[in-house]
């Protein structure tokens, strides 16, 4: 029996005694953590916040198996915010979706979650009304049946049976009415909940899991009572993503007790946390450098891949990669690293010939 067949499924037990504790530590460390981030000058944090929203879609999307561009969806987010950043670079039709939804979510967390908002945000998620190669219904419920299956064709293993679809409309309106009405929960194990619950129901042809986490992130940034988002939980969740769907999979099978899909959910909460540390060490050099070198002649291209030397650049420095990312000339690149190291803002690493390779001194 599945958790939704459970009769008044919806009314979730738990052992308060059992996560007391542990949301008690995390809900401090979240307080320090905004507490250090706000104390900060706006220019910190419009980059950490830059960072963390990046990595939120990137990690939430590769979670469902998509790949978006990282420098696509920080240069959206930072148009769409306002926020100057050096190297902005052009943003898909798709990025862009996601970027909107992820922003509506946040920065409105106090608006009111209703059909109609549920709708706009999957229809910027499918602007082509497909999954891939398959058309799925967009903007709207479902009105098939939904399995989560894994396994080659033929060998399926079938790992949850969703609601019917007929019951499917039922089911978010209580879900809303809770979501928008209930005050009295704390609003982390409400966050827990919320996303246990819409992952349940399954109400959308595709996309379940990416709004399941985006109503998460509304949740928690209105716990907050804060549109400024300094950590990422789908970064946790990707690292952890077999944990993720084995509780997942254990609650929706279990007794109707969900305390252990909880005490998961705040473990990775708090591992989201602790996570900022990282981010914000990263922020800081960054703009310790650009502090230390602001009577520094760069060039745009200079900017942007310095900036991408702190921010999401993979693998070794070479003017081969220079030139592919800066989309100019191999001369174009040697030249632009030359001038960088003469500088001294560049060094070239001890490996020589082809494997020539550069990093920044810091």
């Amino acid at each position: 029996m599945y958790l939704h067949e459970r009769k008044d499924w919806w009314k979730f037990q738990y052992d308060n005694d059992k996560i007391v504790k542990l949301l008690g530590d995390v809900r401090a460390k979240q307080g320090l953590m905004l507490g250090r981030m706000t104390s900060l000058g706006f220019d910190f944090q419009d980059d950490a916040m830059l960072t963390t929203m990046s990595l939120e879609l990137v990690r939430s999307s590769e979670i469902e198996g998509e790949s978006l561009n990282l420098s696509e969806v920080r240069s959206s987010i930072a148009r769409r915010l306002g926020i100057h950043s050096a190297g902005l670079i052009p943003s898909s039709r798709y990025v862009e979706g996601v970027v909107e939804m992820l922003l509506d979510a946040t920065q409105n967390y106090d608006k009111s979650l209703s059909d109609e908002r549920l709708f706009g945000w999957h229809n910027v998620l499918f602007p082509t009304g497909r999954s891939g190669l398959y058309e799925i219904e967009v903007g709207k419920y479902r009105t098939g049946e939904m399995q989560v299956i894994s396994g080659p064709m033929g060998k399926e293993q079938v790992h949850y049976q969703a609601p019917k679809p007929e019951r499917v409309a039922g089911e978010m309106a209580i879900f809303i009415k809770w979501l928008n009405g209930n005050t009295e929960l704390d609003g982390v194990i409400k966050a827990a909940i919320a996303h246990l619950w819409f992952i349940s129901i399954h109400p959308f042809d595709d996309g379940n899991g990416r709004i399941a986490r985006a109503i998460t992130d509304m949740l928690l940034a209105r716990s907050e009572h804060c549109s400024r988002r300094f950590y990422s939980m789908s970064t946790e969740i990707k690292l952890i993503q077999k944990d993720y769907y084995d509780v997942l999979e254990r609650t929706q099978k279990g007794d109707g007790d969900i305390t252990e899909w909880i005490l998961w959910f705040l473990n990775c909460f708090d591992k989201a946390l602790s996570s900022t540390e990282s981010i914000l060490s990263s922020v800081l050099g960054k703009n310790k450098f650009w502090e230390q070198h602001k009577d520094v002649d760069f060039n745009e291209r200079q900017r942007k891949i310095i900036n991408m030397l702190f921010d999401d650049f993979f693998g070794k420095l070479t003017s081969s990669k220079w030139a592919k990312i800066a989309k100019c000339s191999n001369d174009t690149a040697l030249n632009d690293i030359k001038d960088l190291v003469a500088k001294g803002i560049l060094m070239k690493n001890v490996e020589g010939g082809r494997s020539t390779n550069y990093s920044l001194v810091i």
